[in-house]
């Protein structure tokens, strides 16, 4: 499965995916459903569970000291916890059709919000590939040059229990950020695995990464 803001480790094309900002002409009424989802909904999260379940793809031992960042009522993403580790946590995009929660080294930030201010311009993802590969290349968008890490899982919305802070069928998919990485370079094949096993995406390009999927469901239980 990919998603459309981070493509699952696209990111953050995610698919943390991802997240695009509000078009103009339907931010009144986008706002307006967020608050009535957010009220009403029994999918819903507290914004105390939002944070639990935005570090929750972490490693236990890294989620404390993440950074969290969270939509506001306008759909603009907002940090909502400063951290002082590795990651900065992306909370699920509560219009978004999937509950898909996502962390990623501070290093991919520049690259991962480029993207996303790129997107929410209206630029396509293509051309969003296009405009952030030039900017790599010409030294005017960090990217790094060693391996860098990306946690995710993505669930149908139906099956977050908001009340008891559980998420069903949670399906996790791990990201390696290897730039410029191929087959040849690293001995990963290009094409998935029927079993989840590592394979390289975007080979060749400054972000080829590793994509490792285990094919078990998972069951989230989330702690404020």
């Amino acid at each position: 499965m990919q998603l459309n803001d981070e493509d699952w480790g696209h990111i953050l094309t995610p698919s943390p995916e991802w997240p695009m900002n509000r078009i103009a002409l339907c931010l009144v009424s986008m706002c307006i459903a967020r608050a009535g989802f957010a009220q009403s909904s029994p999918h819903a999260l507290s914004p105390a569970l939002r944070i639990a379940a935005a570090v929750s793809p972490a490693p236990p031992a890294m989620r404390s000291a993440a950074t969290v960042m969270d939509y506001d009522s306008t759909g603009k993403l907002v940090t909502v916890r400063e951290g002082t580790g590795l990651l900065i946590c992306l909370a699920d995009n509560p219009v978004g059709k999937s509950f898909h929660v996502a962390c990623y080294d501070r290093e991919l930030d520049p690259f991962m919000a480029r993207g996303r201010a790129l997107r929410a311009q209206r630029v396509s993802g293509d051309e969003t590939d296009s405009i952030r590969a030039r900017e790599i290349r010409g030294g005017k968008l960090a990217m790094p040059r060693h391996p860098t890490a990306l946690y995710q899982y993505v669930a149908a919305r139906d099956s977050v229990d908001g009340a008891a802070g559980v998420i069903h069928g949670a399906s996790y998919l791990y990201v390696v950020y290897m730039p410029f990485a191929t087959p040849e370079t690293t001995g990963f094949p290009a094409e998935p695995l029927s079993d989840g096993g590592p394979w390289l995406m975007y080979p060749g390009k400054p972000w080829a990464h590793l994509m490792i999927g285990p094919p078990k469901a998972a069951t989230i239980t989330l702690a404020n």
